[in-house]
C-alpha cells in the first residue's frame, strides 16, 4: 500500500527532479496507485517481474526504467520495452544493445564510485576510457551516470560520495566534449544529500509505501 500521504510527499521533491520509484517488491496495483498520484516513471530490478508488470500496465503512459543489473542472456528481453538502463556497466552489454535496441536506448553509466566487491559497475578510474569506448555504438544513448552509496553512511561520506560522481561528469563533459546531463543517485534512506549533490533522478522504494 503506497503512503496516505503520497501527493504530499512528492511536493517535497523539486520539481526538475525525476522520481523513479522503485517498484522491486510492489504489483502493479501499487504502482497503477502511485500512478495515479503523480509518479510515471518506474524502475525494475528483475528481467521476469518487469515483463510481467509491462504487460499487465502498458496501456498506460510510463516512462519504464531498468535499474537493477542486467543479465546479457536476458537482455533482449527488455531492450525495446524499456526507456532508461541505470546500469550499463560492460562492453558486452552494449553490444547486445547494438543487436537487438531498435532505437538508440538511453543508458546511465553506472559507477563503482566506492569499490565495493558486491557490486557491479565500472571502476571510477576506468569510467572515462568506458564510455570513450561506447561512443562507437549508435543504440547507446549515454545520458548520465549512476551509482549506489554506501549503506548506513553518514551525511559527510554520502556528501562525499555523491560529490564526487558530481565531479567526475563534469569532467567527462569537457574532457570527451560530451552532454551528461543525468546523475541517478541517491535512494530512500540518502535522496536529500544525493538532490543537494546534484541528482537529477533518484530511485526511491520503501519511503513510497510506507503505511503512515
Amino acid at each position: 500500500m503506497i503512503r496516505k500521504d503520497i501527493q504530499t510527499f512528492i511536493q517535497t521533491i523539486p520539481s526538475e527532479i525525476t522520481i523513479v520509484a522503485a517498484t522491486k517488491y510492489v504489483e502493479a496495483d501499487d504502482m497503477l496507485a502511485l500512478f495515479n498520484s503523480g509518479i510515471t516513471n518506474f524502475g525494475e530490478n528483475r528481467v521476469d517481474d518487469f515483463l510481467r508488470k509491462y504487460e499487465s500496465l502498458k496501456q498506460y503512459p510510463i516512462s519504464w526504467h531498468f535499474i537493477g543489473h542486467l543479465q546479457r542472456n536476458k537482455a533482449h528481453k527488455v531492450i525495446n520495452k524499456i526507456d532508461y538502463l541505470h546500469s550499463l556497466d560492460s562492453l558486452l552489454l552494449a553490444e547486445d544493445i547494438e543487436k537487438s535496441r531498435g532505437t538508440p536506448l538511453s543508458c546511465f553509466v553506472e559507477v563503482s564510485v566506492n569499490h565495493e566487491e558486491n557490486k557491479n559497475g565500472v571502476p571510477y578510474e576506468e569510467v572515462t576510457e568506458f564510455i570513450k569506448s561506447l561512443l562507437k555504438f549508435s543504440k547507446v544513448k549515454v545520458v548520465g551516470l549512476m551509482m549506489m552509496a554506501i549503506q548506513a553512511s553518514d551525511e559527510n561520506s554520502l556528501a562525499h560520495q555523491f560529490g564526487k560522481l558530481r565531479a567526475l561528469r563534469d569532467d567527462l563533459e569537457k574532457e570527451l566534449n560530451i552532454s551528461l546531463p543525468y546523475l541517478s543517485m541517491g535512494m530512500s534512506e540518502d535522496y536529500l544529500e544525493a538532490i543537494k549533490q546534484g541528482a537529477t533522478h533518484i530511485r526511491l522504494g520503501r519511503i513510497l509505501f510506507e503505511k503512515l
